[in-house]
């Protein structure tokens, strides 16, 4: 999949605007926050800290781009104070895409950013790339109109949110520099990546590349698109085997939360084609991020590809 620089789009931005203070849970005093990825979830409940009780919509390695509403998630809506989601088109389920379109309360980070710096997001085959919390540097950005967000409807607690939003900030700087110089660590020639599907163009732009070069993207291949329920073609296997082959890739890594057919078949042809190619033990989080936090998460990503990177 190839990245379409300077791409025009006409792209309709969902729910960005809030609704006036509407206070307080009644009970717990607390705010109701609701988050659809677990990214998302543990960014709000790092600035929220006690003073908000958060939840998570898409929990476990269920996927966030094909998730329906189930029975329960109504009442989630009806009862959030706010809901954060990360739009981009990610959120593409009929039923949530509705529900969120519905509610003036919900706030698209990933959208309200685009509108800000469009050149910060990526263009895939025509597609916005939703996938920017791979880049802990772009998607620290979302803490700031949390912060906001969170001021409005709980002014009480303005200090308190802004204080945690700058010590966040911090962290997350401080790891996006760990995890740069980590990956980097990795020779040039053997910094190529392949995964189950296209999650990781944000990691590499920000991680893998070499220096300023303006061909990154050639470092990255997976035979599924964005959004692993969409159809693959036997092209997609064939130019994946052919990257492989090119830059005499070793490993192909699987994700967490998609099946594994595409890539075990990839090796299979790899191997008929006299190329040894083996598919890491330990997969990587793409769209779901287990138990991890979001940063204990992208720190995983790094670690697994460093040792399997480098691995003989």
């Amino acid at each position: 999949m190839k990245v379409i620089p300077k791409l025009l789009l006409s792209f309709f931005l969902l729910g960005c605007s809030s609704q006036s203070p509407s206070g307080a849970d009644a009970k717990s005093g607390r705010l109701n926050i609701l988050s659809t990825t677990a990214m998302i979830h543990d960014i709000v409940s790092e600035i929220g800290g006690e003073d908000v009780d958060t939840h998570c919509l898409i929990v476990g390695n269920l996927d966030p781009h094909s998730y329906e509403l189930v029975k329960g998630d109504d009442e989630k809506f009806s009862r959030a104070d706010l809901i954060f989601y990360n739009g981009l088109g990610l959120e593409h389920g009929a039923s949530l895409l509705k529900q969120l379109k519905s509610q003036p309360s919900a706030i698209g980070l990933g959208d309200r950013l685009f509108a800000e710096d469009p050149k910060a997001f990526l263009v895939i085959e025509d597609q916005l790339d939703p996938h920017f919390w791979m880049d802990v540097s772009l998607f620290s950005r979302i803490i700031d109109p949390i912060v906001e967000a969170l001021q409005e409807k709980d002014p009480n607690h303005a200090a308190f949110y802004k204080e945690r939003g700058e010590i966040l900030r911090e962290k997350m700087i401080q790891t996006d520099q760990r995890l740069f110089e980590k990956v980097q660590t990795i020779p040039e020639e053997k910094r190529y990546l392949v995964t189950s599907h296209d999650a990781f163009f944000y990691f590499t732009r920000r991680y893998l590349a070499q220096g300023e070069e303006t061909d990154w993207e050639e470092r990255f291949m997976a035979p599924e698109g964005l959004a692993p329920d969409g159809q693959m073609s036997l092209l997609d296997i064939e130019e994946t085997v052919n990257f492989l082959c090119a830059h005499e890739v070793p490993v192909v890594f699987p994700e967490t939360n998609i099946n594994r057919d595409a890539l075990k078949k990839i090796v299979s042809i790899c191997k008929e084609k006299g190329r040894p190619v083996r598919i890491a033990q330990v997969p990587l989080y793409g769209d779901a991020m287990g138990t991890k936090t979001y940063l204990e998460m992208i720190e995983h990503n790094a670690n697994v590809l460093k040792e399997q990177l480098i691995k003989e």
